[in-house]
């Protein structure tokens, strides 16, 4: 399993939001179905803004659509491995 730095749940929210559609998500937030189907996939990363709005509309915290895995970020790591910072 791949696993990204950022994971999202906007999918599985969409379905049990009356299975809404990419299209809907992309008109009550003000973008693109593009950009809904892009965060969705992991190809982009919404800013913080949109990710208010995109909870907003399931009406959940950010930490309800959004989860930020820091095994994954290499940075941290490099952070951490400099100032030997641990868990």
């Amino acid at each position: 399993m791949k696993y990204q730095l950022i994971d999202n749940e906007i999918r599985k929210l969409r379905f049990f939001k009356d299975e809404m559609t990419q299209q809907q998500l992309a008109d009550k937030t003000g973008v693109t179905r593009q950009t809904i189907v892009a965060i969705e996939n992991g190809k982009y990363f919404p800013s913080l803004e949109l990710a208010f709005r995109i909870a907003h509309v399931f009406n959940v915290n950010i930490e309800g659509v959004f989860s930020y895995n820091p095994d994954e970020d290499k940075a941290l790591k490099k952070i951490s491995n400099t100032y030997n910072i641990k868990k």
